[in-house]
């Protein structure tokens, strides 16, 4: 049994008369004559009565009737959540973003999606851009916003932001009454960084190897806001997304160290698979992303 016998035996049944179902369906009544046969050939059982005038159902009819009604209600179901998904009044859509990103630049935005697109459910998982990429890998996230940049082949990242990468100590460091401070004399501090996985940490690791630098002593932390409060206590230096620490900068509490090989700009991307059609709501969201010509001096390229 396939589909279209299927609604040729649902438009004449809702109708009573083959001919009232050939109009229908726009096709004539023999073709529609011959489709019911071989319906009731293939499955073996007679479906309608033939009267004088229309036809009736069947015991078999009756009982196949009712699974075509619900058949053809959920397809009618289903179109109208398409649409009423691709013009936003519902749907779901996944993101992922890396720490920075989540923590210190999505708040606004989400609050602004929520606002334009109340039915649509967005959910939002903060971990690190390796999680991140599996995640995406695996279709979990439809879309992922990310510091470091991702390496499997099957995924496409565009550029939507320039970052800046900061190196910060507390307000009464030593270091931070210095007008300049060489990269050696900022070495021998304590340095205070993300774990494994970040894309932050993995920016400043690299910028690191390429200076040649080794810290005297490394402790890692978990999240961003840790090293903050660490970073206020006098514990040790640390290099942060501007991002994260612009509120702590315009209160004293931190304060920005005069190294004339920084600050350095690093890239912010969205990212997904190749090949997969973005969600309506994926495209929204992405036009809501701050853009590099509508930030602030500090944040363009």
């Amino acid at each position: 049994m396939n589909l279209w016998h299927l609604a040729i035996f649902h438009a004449v049944a809702e109708n009573g008369r083959v001919s009232a179902g050939a109009a229908q369906l726009r096709i004539s009544q023999p073709a529609v004559t011959r489709q019911l046969r071989q319906l009731e050939t293939e499955l073996g059982s007679t479906l309608f009565d033939r009267l004088p005038r229309g036809v009736r159902l069947t015991e078999s009819g009756v009982l196949l009737h009712d699974y075509a009604q619900r058949i053809f209600a959920l397809e009618r179901e289903a179109e109208t959540a398409i649409r009423e998904m691709q013009q936003l009044y519902t749907g779901q859509l996944a993101i992922g973003a890396s720490s920075t990103i989540g923590n210190y630049l999505l708040p606004p935005i989400l609050a602004e999606f929520r606002q334009r697109y109340p039915g649509v459910e967005i959910t939002v998982e903060i971990s690190n851009t390796h999680n991140i990429e599996a995640d995406l890998l695996t279709r979990r996230l439809a879309l992922g916003l990310t510091e470091g940049l991702l390496r499997a082949p099957e995924l496409h990242a565009e550029v939507f932001l320039q970052d800046e990468i900061i190196p910060i100590a507390a307000a009464g460091h030593p270091l931070a009454r210095l007008r300049r401070i060489s990269a050696q004399a900022l070495s021998r501090e304590t340095l205070l960084q993300r774990e494994t996985g970040s894309g932050t940490r993995e920016f400043v690791d690299e910028m690191l190897h390429q200076w040649h630098l080794q810290f005297a002593h490394t402790i890692c932390l978990g999240s961003t806001e840790a090293i903050k409060k660490m970073v206020a206590t006098g514990s040790g230096v640390a290099f942060l997304s501007r991002l994260t620490v612009e509120e702590e900068l315009q209160k004293g509490v931190l304060k920005l160290l005069q190294i004339p090989e920084l600050p350095l700009k690093r890239p912010l991307h969205w990212v997904r698979l190749h090949h997969r059609h973005l969600p309506t709501a994926a495209v929204a969201f992405l036009a809501l992303l701050p853009r590099m010509d509508s930030m602030s001096p500090g944040l363009q390229t």
